[in-house]
């Protein structure tokens, strides 16, 4: 109950200062569907898709898709390579649209645990942006640490689960090497098995703003291996 009433008061915290905010960039929308698949004992593919809005919907901000492959090369130590493509949708000051497009190849390492029946995992990517209009590459670092935590009670059928996640950008070779720390919390809601549905309030830190995002997913897993292990 104090993690649930704890996880409430950090929603509606972040709520209230997306409800304060007076700029077009604190007004955001986020969504996105997010599938994995496993192919061998040790193999999965993940994939999504992302849209972000400066409003409701229409107004689009960013467009993307993404896979990767991992491989569990010990106890919850995964090394994964992927690529990205996105559509990116900025303002200009005189209010009229520039759109670029990013090709996002990566490579990352994710490590599992657990932390009583909370589970924990920490993500180190590194990723090589080729950005358009005009030509521009950068090499970023981030580092994510996500938290599961559950809302049942041992033994029983999961049905609501929390989500606490944060996670720091930075360049490489660049006179201002920090670029941007997001932090996300929010609430799974199961809808089966292997789906769930999920809602968060995410606030993006950059040099000189902030972003405020209202986010909405789905996600689910599918098990595509062809020997599975009874």
């Amino acid at each position: 109950m104090k993690i649930k009433l704890q996880l409430t008061i950090i929603i509606l915290l972040g709520f209230s200062r997306l409800a304060d905010a007076q700029s077009r960039d604190n007004y955001n929308m986020w969504f996105q569907y997010l599938m994995s698949a496993k192919l061998t004992d040790k193999s999965t593919l993940t994939a999504l898709s992302q849209y972000r809005s400066f409003d409701m919907a229409y107004d689009t901000r960013l467009f993307l898709v993404s896979a990767y492959v991992d491989y569990e090369v010990a106890n919850e130590v995964r090394p994964a390579v992927g690529a990205m493509f996105l559509v990116l949708d900025s303002y200009r000051s005189d209010d009229s649209k520039k759109e670029r497009y990013e090709k996002r190849p990566f490579q990352q390492v994710s490590l599992g645990g657990n932390i009583g029946r909370t589970s924990i995992s920490h993500r180190f990517r590194v990723e090589e942006r080729f950005i358009s209009n005009p030509d521009e590459f950068i090499v970023r670092l981030r580092y994510l640490i996500s938290l599961r935590i559950p809302f049942n009670r041992a033994g029983e059928k999961e049905k609501l689960y929390g989500i606490l996640k944060n996670e720091i950008r930075m360049n490489v070779v660049k006179e201002d090497p920090f670029d941007s720390n997001r932090l996300t919390a929010g609430i799974g809601i199961k809808t089966g098995k292997n789906s769930a549905i999920e809602v968060a309030f995410i606030n993006q830190l950059e040099t000189g703003s902030t972003s405020n995002y209202a986010y909405i997913g789905y996600r689910n897993s599918f098990d595509w291996r062809k020997n599975k292990n009874k």
